[in-house]
């Protein structure tokens, strides 16, 4: 008896860290505007929601059923979170302040198959050069290893990019 309610509480912890990591991706796939995929995944997220809550709800007097399925949403959000740093998708729009080394900045950037787009710009401190990219989010990494090399102590700031249209090609690899 003891072996079949630790089996069902660990059959709802399955299937709560599925459904909901599907359900952070989903929310992903909506802010991406890929309709499609979203739709697909609140399928199969609603259809995993409804058979492990009916199976909760329907064993009350399993405490360790609810306790399953409670460790399988904690669980599945930390997956769902993972899962969107490993697949990185979409693109982000990454503007670098430099008092002194903007075109030098820009000019490796460049170098690296990246577009730019260098400014003039006015900081607190006086004139500054802000040096604009848009790159995929995978590439983040290696575009702020670039920057670094040239000035360390630059602001950078990275914002989601909903959509790229047209631009420079590497951005759109």
């Amino acid at each position: 008896m003891v072996w079949t309610s630790l089996s069902h509480a660990f059959i709802l912890f399955a299937l709560c860290l599925i459904q909901v990591s599907t359900g952070t991706l989903r929310t992903i796939m909506i802010a991406r505007g890929k309709r499609i995929w979203a739709a697909l995944l609140g399928f199969a997220e609603v259809s995993l929601w409804v058979i492990g809550v009916s199976q909760v709800i329907g064993h009350l007097d399993t405490p360790w059923n609810v306790l399953g399925y409670s460790a399988g949403y904690v669980a599945g959000t930390m997956l769902g979170m993972w899962l969107e740093s490993r697949l990185a998708l979409g693109y982000v729009n990454v503007d670098i302040v430099s008092p002194t080394r903007g075109a030098e900045i820009a000019q490796k950037v460049r170098q690296a198959g990246f577009g730019a787009t260098q400014l003039p710009a006015q900081g607190r401190s006086g004139p500054v050069q802000l040096v604009g990219v848009v790159v995929s989010r995978k590439q983040v990494a290696h575009l702020l290893r670039l920057v670094n090399e040239i000035d360390g102590a630059s602001f950078v700031t990275i914002k989601e990019a909903r959509q790229v249209i047209h631009g420079y090609p590497a951005a759109l690899k």
